[in-house]
C-alpha cells in the first residue's frame, strides 16, 4: 500500500491517503472559501509527486509553484489555442508528463470551453495511454455547475460533459478525478455522486452541511459539527481514508501559492492633511517637446535618384482552366491523404488554399464545396459523374456521414472487402469505434444499407437500391477471433467419451 501522509487525526495519530485506492475510487474535497482546500490539494500533490502523474486544472494560478520543486510544466493556456490544448493533452498522456493547465488569463466562459477541450482529448486518448493519473480540478463548481448561468450554453454543456465523463468513467481510462468545491449545492450532483472518498471543512449554510453530513453517512443533528470545524480542519471518510468519520488536521506544505494568504500590515504614518494633499495633488504638468521645424521635402528627381530603378517582378504563369482544376484537386487529394481525419473543414479549407497559392492557383471553390470535394477523395472517388446514383442516395445523410457512405459504396461495387470499424471511424473523423458503430447502425436505419454478419464474425454490407455488396470481411481486426465451431459428429463423440 502507498499511503501519502496527510496529517493527524484528533488523537494525534499520523493519517494518510492511500494512492493506489484513490486511483480507483475518487474524492472530493468540499470548504468555504478560506477553510483550507487549496493547503490540502498542495499536501496532496507534494506527497504524490514522482510516484504518480498528476494533471492540474488551475483556474486561479496557485499551483504554478510546483514547477519550482518538482517536475510539472505549466502551460499557460491563454497563449495557446484549443486546437493545441488538444494537441498537448494527448502528449501529456503519450508521455505521462505532470503539468499544471494554468487558466488565470481566461474569462469564466474561456476556463470552460479550454477545460472541456483539455479533459475531452485527455478522456479520448487511444486505449494504449491509459497510464494512471491523478486529474485535480479546484474550484469544480466553474466547471461542472449545478445550475445555468451567465454563460454561453454551449460551453456550459461541454464543460460539465467533461467533468462528468472524468468522475463516472475516467476510471477506466486510468483518470482519477481529484475535484475542489465552496460549495456543493453549486457543484452539480451527477458529478459529485461519483466520488467515494470525501473530505469535508468548514461551511456555515445549512444547505451544504446538511448535504456533506449525507454524504459522510452522519445524521442530521450531527451536522453542526461542520460548522465549527477549524482552518486545515477535515472530516474525512472513504475507502482511500477510514471507514468511519474522522477528523483530519492536514499538515504542512512546503510551497506556497504565489499570492500567498492575507495578512495584516502596518498602515502608513502620514497625517489626515498630507495624505488628502497626496490624493488631491494636482496632475504633474509635462514640458512641451520642442517644436523643430521638419526639413524640406525631396524634389521628384531627388527620390527617383535615391530608390533607383525597381527590378521588375516577374509575372507568375499563366494556367488554363484544366490545369488550375487539376492542381486544386490534386491538393485535395494531397490533404485527404496527409491531413488529420479529425482535423476542423475550416482548418483543411486553409491548407488549401495555401497550397493553392504555391502553385500559383486561384481557388474559387467555397467551404460547402471543399466539403463535398474532400469527402470524396477520402471515400477515394475520382469522377464524380459515375457515382449519381450513390451520391443521391447519400444527400439524406448528416455530412459527416458522407465520407464513410461513400467509402461503403467504393467497397461494394467493386465487390471489395467490407471497411472495418477503424477504417469508417478514420472517415468519419473519429477514434471511438462506438461512434463509428452508431454511424453506420444510423445509416443503416436510413434504409441505405443492409448490414449482415455471419457465425465466423465476418461482416458484409449491400446497398439495396443499388444492388451492391461489399465482400465477407471482420468487422473489427484488433478483436479476437470466436473459436471454431464443433461439428455434429465431434460434438457427439466428445458427449460419448463423458
Amino acid at each position: 500500500m502507498t499511503s501519502i501522509d496527510m496529517g493527524v487525526d484528533g488523537a494525534g495519530k499520523a493519517t494518510g491517503i492511500d494512492l493506489e485506492e484513490l486511483l480507483a475510487t475518487r474524492l472530493l474535497v468540499q470548504g468555504n472559501s478560506g477553510s483550507g482546500k487549496s493547503h490540502l490539494l498542495r499536501r496532496l500533490l507534494e506527497g504524490s509527486a514522482g510516484k504518480v502523474q498528476q494533471i492540474i486544472i488551475d483556474p486561479e494560478g496557485d499551483f504554478v509553484s510546483l514547477c519550482d520543486a518538482f517536475d510539472h510544466i505549466a502551460i499557460d493556456a491563454a497563449d495557446h489555442s484549443l486546437p493545441d490544448i488538444a494537441r498537448l493533452a494527448t502528449r501529456i498522456r503519450a508521455h505521462r508528463a505532470s503539468v499544471v493547465l494554468n487558466l488565470e488569463g481566461l474569462e469564466m466562459e474561456g476556463q470552460m470551453r479550454c477545460a472541456a477541450t483539455f479533459l475531452g482529448a485527455l478522456f479520448e486518448a487511444p486505449r494504449e495511454l491509459w497510464y494512471p493519473a491523478l486529474v485535480v480540478v479546484d474550484e469544480a463548481q466553474v466547471f461542472a455547475p449545478s445550475a445555468a448561468g451567465e454563460v454561453a450554453d454551449d460551453a456550459r454543456r461541454a464543460s460539465l460533459g467533461a467533468m462528468t465523463n472524468l468522475m463516472c468513467r475516467g476510471r477506466k481510462r486510468g483518470l482519477a478525478g481529484v475535484i475542489a468545491t465552496q460549495r456543493l449545492a453549486k457543484l452539480a450532483k451527477n458529478v459529485a455522486a461519483e466520488a467515494s472518498n470525501f473530505l469535508m471543512g468548514r461551511t456555515f449554510l445549512d444547505i451544504d452541511m446538511l448535504r456533506a453530513a449525507d454524504l459522510l453517512g452522519m445524521e442530521r443533528r450531527q451536522a453542526e459539527v461542520i460548522r465549527d470545524l477549524q482552518r486545515g480542519e477535515f472530516l474525512a471518510l472513504g475507502p482511500a481514508l477510514c471507514r468511519r468519520p474522522v477528523s483530519i488536521r492536514i499538515g504542512a506544505v512546503t510551497t506556497e501559492a504565489k499570492g500567498g494568504g492575507p495578512s495584516l500590515l502596518p498602515l502608513p504614518t502620514a497625517a489626515a492633511g498630507d495624505m488628502r494633499d497626496l490624493l488631491f495633488a494636482a496632475a504633474p504638468v509635462e514640458p512641451m517637446p520642442a517644436i523643430v521645424a521638419p526639413p524640406p521635402p525631396p524634389s521628384a528627381d531627388e527620390l527617383i535618384q535615391a530608390m533607383g530603378a525597381p527590378a521588375p517582378v516577374p509575372d507568375l504563369p499563366v494556367l488554363g482552366a484544366a490545369e488550375q482544376e487539376a492542381a486544386v484537386s490534386a491538393a485535395i487529394a494531397d490533404i485527404a491523404r496527409d491531413a488529420d481525419p479529425q482535423a476542423p473543414a475550416a482548418v483543411l479549407y486553409q491548407d488549401l488554399l495555401l497550397r493553392c497559392r504555391m502553385r500559383g492557383v486561384t481557388v474559387t471553390l467555397d467551404m460547402a464545396g471543399f466539403r463535398r470535394r474532400l469527402a470524396f477523395a477520402r471515400a477515394g472517388i475520382e469522377d464524380e459523374a459515375e457515382w449519381t446514383d450513390a451520391i443521391t442516395l447519400a444527400a439524406s445523410l448528416p455530412e459527416e456521414m458522407l465520407p464513410p457512405f461513400l467509402a461503403l459504396a467504393c467497397a461494394a461495387r467493386e465487390q471489395a472487402d467490407c471497411p472495418t470499424d477503424p477504417e469508417l471511424a478514420a472517415l468519419y473523423g473519429t477514434t471511438s469505434m462506438g461512434r463509428a458503430k452508431r454511424m453506420l447502425a444510423h445509416i443503416e436505419e436510413k434504409g441505405l444499407v443492409v448490414v449482415r454478419t455471419d457465425l465466423s464474425g465476418k461482416r458484409s454490407i449491400s446497398l439495396p437500391h443499388l444492388g451492391w455488396t461489399t465482400g465477407a470481411a471482420v468487422a473489427d481486426p484488433d478483436k479476437p477471433a470466436p473459436p471454431p465451431r464443433m461439428s455434429s459428429r465431434e460434438a457427439r463423440a466428445l458427449a460419448s467419451r463423458r
